[in-house]
């Protein structure tokens, strides 16, 4: 839950931005079949133009909701926004960066990326085995993430319910998220997460996953 100083200040950036632009689906970097046989074009598809665009209206409408109330002075309905705009803000934010972290051409990390993933599990292969294990056993929906920690200089796994976005809620930089909210997988592999889990580090975009680590790290 957002703090009562987190959100005045989130108020007044909204109010002092009144005429920004709104936020928008952003484009997939491939086609929705691009990913296949990992993840469908049906999937795809819903995925990024039905529930991710959900979220981006829904967050659009929660802000504009924000500022109304900031011009009043209506405390109450700002504070009755929080969980509108972390729910529909982290949907954005984490789907935002699902795509970019998935690619349909083969990519590996890079040494430094890999000497970091070495240090904190030892090797690649354990690293994704514990991420698809901590995955997988989330009840209900949520996210695996591979996290920079930059107080630690380490990268750790953790997992957030529904759409907690991970910066926000743990201090941890995002390198790699795997969706598992059913609607990620379930038209596909039904009740069968772990094969899903699995199969998506076949088309993980390990450039971008490396590019967050550069940028999180200083490296």
């Amino acid at each position: 839950m957002l703090t009562l100083r987190q959100l005045a200040t989130a108020a007044k950036t909204v109010a002092q931005n009144a005429s920004r632009m709104k936020h928008s689906l952003p484009e997939l970097p491939y086609e929705y079949a691009a990913l296949e046989p990992v993840i469908s074009r049906e999937i795809m598809n819903l995925h990024h133009s039905k529930h991710h665009n959900t979220y981006v209206t829904n967050l659009n409408a929660a802000e504009d909701k924000l500022r109304s109330a900031t011009e009043k002075g209506d405390i109450s309905t700002i504070i009755s926004l929080a969980p509108a705009l972390k729910f529909n803000g982290g949907g954005h934010l984490n789907h935002s960066i699902f795509w970019q972290n998935l690619s349909p051409c083969k990519t590996d990390p890079s040494p430094e990326l890999s000497t970091a993933i070495n240090n904190a599990f030892g090797s690649m292969e354990n690293m994704k085995k514990l991420l698809s294990a901590q995955t997988t056993a989330i009840q209900g929906s949520g996210w695996g993430w591979l996290g920079y920690n930059p107080t630690s200089k380490t990268i750790q796994i953790v997992t957030c319910a529904n759409q907690d976005p991970l910066q926000a809620t743990t201090g941890l930089v995002p390198l790699l998220g795997i969706d598992v909210w059913e609607h990620a997988y379930y038209l596909q592999y039904k009740n069968v997460r772990a094969d899903y889990v699995n199969a998506i580090f076949d088309i993980v975009n390990w450039k971008d996953v490396s590019e967050r680590y550069k940028k999180a790290a200083g490296c």
